[in-house]
C-alpha cells in the first residue's frame, strides 16, 4: 500500500521547504487522500510521506509493529504536529484554507476538532469496505455526541452568548451527524468516501443510511426550482439587514425577531434548500429538511414531515423506537418531544442565561397536541385533515411560539448577534 515511497525528498537527502505529511500507507482511503492532494502539499512546501516508510519511523521513533495512530506534520525544523493539529499547521500556510485556523484560535474549537479527528482515524478502515472496527465500538458512537458538546459549555463564560449558543448547536449537531455516520457506515462498509465526506461536511439531513446507500437519483432539479430558495435567502437578507433597522430602536424585541425570521430563511429555507438542490444535481436523491411546513394540516404531519425532517430521522431511531418498546405510541411520542425540549433549553436557554423551561413547555404543548389529534373526540372534531386541521396545527406551532425563543433569548443572543453582524 505504501505507494509513494518512490517520490519522498527524504530518500535524496533533500529537505521539503516547510516538512512532511505523513500518512498511514496500509490505510487505502489515506493514500488515495494523499495522492488527491499532493500537488497542493508540494506547492506550499510539504512532502506526502508514508508513517510506514523506514526513515520516518526511525526519526518518529516508532517500532517496526506499531500502527500509526493519526496522520502527522513533520516540519522541516523538527516539530511534530499530529492529527488535528497538523491539519491547522497545513492550514495556515493556504490562503483559503486559513479561516480554520483562525477559528481554531476560539478557545474550545481546537479541542473539538481534536475529538473530531480523533474519531475519523479510529475508523479510518471502515472506509472502501476495510473495516477493522468491532462490535465493541457500538457504544463509543455516540460519545462525540457527548464529549464534544460537553466541551463547548466550557466556552459559555468566555464567548460572547451568541457565538456560545452557535457553537454549542454546531456541536450538537457535529455528534449527531457523526453518530448517524458511524451506525450506517457499520452496516454499509462499502460506504464511498467521498460520499461520506460529503454527507459529514456538506449535508444538513440526519439521514444516513438513505445518503450514503440509497437510490442514486436521474432527474435534475429544473431551473425554477433554483428561483425559490435564492429569492427567500434575499428575502432573508432584506429582513435581516435592512427592515431589522427600523424596529431596533423603538421596539427591540420586534427587530430580533424580524432578524430570527430572516436568519431561518436564509438558512433552513434558501441555503440549505439549495444544498438538497445540489445534491440532486449530482445524482444523490434527498429532499429538503423543511418541506413546505405552512401546508401541514396536522401536527404529527407538521413535525414529522415537514419541519426540519433532520431531527425527525435522528428522534425516530434513537428516542422513539427504543421508548416504544416500553411505553408504546403516546409516551414515545410525548418522550420525543420532551428530548426536543430539552435539547432546546441547551441552545436557547443556556446561552440566554434565563427562561428556563419555557422551551420544554413549547414541546410539551407541541407533544399533546399530536396525542391529542389521535383521540376520537378530535377526529369527530375533524382534526387531522383539512382546513379543521391546518388551523389546529398552526394554532399550536405558532400559538406558544414566544415560549421557545423567549424574550430573554431574544434581548441576550439574538439582539447582540444581529449587532455583531451589522444589521441594527
Amino acid at each position: 500500500m505504501i505507494s509513494l515511497d518512490s517520490e519522498i525528498t527524504e530518500i535524496n537527502g533533500e529537505t521539503p521547504a516547510r516538512g512532511w505529511v505523513l500518512f498511514d500507507g496500509n490505510c487505502r482511503w489515506c493514500v488515495g487522500t494523499a495522492r488527491q492532494f499532493a500537488r497542493l502539499l508540494r506547492g506550499h512546501g510539504f512532502e506526502p510521506a508514508a508513517l510506514q516508510t523506514p526513515w520516518v519511523r526511525k526519526r518518529l521513533g516508532l517500532a517496526s509493529e506499531d500502527e500509526p495512530a493519526e496522520m502527522v506534520v513533520l516540519t522541516a525544523g523538527g516539530a511534530v504536529f499530529g492529527g488535528a493539529d497538523g491539519i491547522l499547521q497545513i492550514a495556515r500556510r493556504i490562503w483559503w484554507a486559513w479561516p480554520l485556523f483562525a477559528v481554531a484560535k476560539i478557545p474550545g474549537i481546537t479541542q473539538l476538532l481534536r475529538a473530531a479527528y480523533r474519531r475519523l482515524a479510529d475508523n479510518r478502515h471502515c472506509f472502501d469496505g476495510a473495516c477493522r472496527t468491532t462490535s465493541q465500538s457500538r457504544w463509543s458512537d455516540g460519545l462525540a455526541l457527548l464529549l464534544v458538546p460537553f466541551a463547548a459549555l466550557f466556552t459559555r463564560g468566555i464567548l460572547p452568548a451568541w457565538v456560545f449558543m452557535w457553537l454549542l448547536a454546531f456541536s450538537i449537531y457535529f455528534g449527531c451527524k457523526w453518530l448517524t455516520w458511524a451506525r450506517a457506515v457499520r452496516q454499509y462498509p462499502q460506504a464511498d468516501r467521498w460520499v461520506s465526506i460529503g454527507y459529514l461536511l456538506a449535508w444538513v439531513g440526519m439521514d444516513a443510511r438513505e445518503f450514503l446507500h440509497g437510490h442514486r437519483g436521474t432527474g435534475r432539479p429544473k431551473a425554477d426550482e433554483w428561483t425559490r430558495p435564492a429569492a427567500r435567502i434575499l428575502l432573508g437578507a432584506t429582513l435581516v439587514w435592512f427592515v431589522t433597522r427600523h424596529f431596533s430602536g423603538p421596539h427591540p424585541l420586534v427587530a430580533g425577531w424580524i432578524g430570527m425570521i430572516g436568519v431561518i430563511l436564509c438558512l433552513h429555507f434558501g441555503l440549505f434548500h439549495l444544498l438538497a438542490l445540489g445534491w440532486q444535481r449530482v445524482g444523490v436523491d434527498v429532499q429538503p429538511i423543511m418541506r413546505q411546513p405552512s401546508r401541514g394540516v396536522s401536527l404529527a404531519e407538521f413535525w414529522g414531515r415537514r419541519w426540519n425532517t433532520a431531527f425527525h430521522f435522528l428522534a425516530h431511531d434513537l428516542v422513539f423506537r427504543p421508548v416504544f418498546r416500553r411505553v408504546g405510541a403516546a409516551g414515545a411520542t410525548f418522550t420525543v418531544f420532551l428530548v426536543s425540549g430539552l435539547i432546546h433549553e441547551l441552545v436557547i436557554s443556556l446561552p440566554a442565561r434565563g427562561g428556563y423551561g419555557l422551551p420544554t413547555m413549547y414541546f410539551a404543548i407541541q407533544g399533546l397536541g399530536v396525542i391529542f389529534e389521535r383521540t376520537p373526540l378530535a377526529k369527530r372534531l375533524g382534526l387531522g385533515h383539512g382546513w379543521r386541521g391546518w388551523l389546529f396545527t398552526m394554532a399550536c406551532a405558532a400559538g406558544p411560539v414566544f415560549w421557545l425563543f423567549h424574550p430573554t433569548f431574544v434581548r441576550n443572543v439574538i439582539l447582540p448577534m444581529l449587532q455583531a453582524i451589522g444589521a441594527n
